[in-house]
């Protein structure tokens, strides 16, 4: 299954962004085969529609989790509508959240863990 988890880094090493829709990478994990893509988040700068953008980009990804820091409505409205789960609150590593991930330590959101804007640069 493909997972997302929003990065400071391109690899397993790098810290868990607190942010969604404005992290600065996407690391998509697939927990079947352990395959590892990291991708510079293009949405990053938006001004608007951060959240909105990286969550279509999940779906058009495959992407059947998504393990981050923070997320707000519009992202998590997205991601919920396209039938993604989201797990929120991670910090530290990359390879711990996979970790807890694929042993079930993790629960799945009902609901955004911030704010609009959250992480909208200054």
């Amino acid at each position: 299954m493909k997972i997302c988890i929003t990065s400071g880094g391109r690899t397993l090493d790098a810290a868990v962004d607190a942010r969604f829709g404005r992290c600065a990478f996407f690391i998509f994990y697939d927990t079947d085969t352990g395959d590892l893509e990291a991708q510079e988040n293009p949405n990053a700068r938006f001004q608007g529609g951060a959240g909105i953008q990286s969550g279509q980009m999940m779906a058009a990804q495959g992407v059947k989790a998504v393990l981050t820091g923070n997320m707000g409505p519009n992202a998590f409205q997205t991601l919920s509508a396209a039938g993604i789960a989201v797990y929120t609150g991670l910090s530290g590593p990359v390879r711990q959240a996979v970790e807890d991930y694929k042993s079930g330590k993790l629960k799945a959101q009902q609901g955004p863990s911030v704010g609009s804007k959250f992480g909208a640069q200054g």
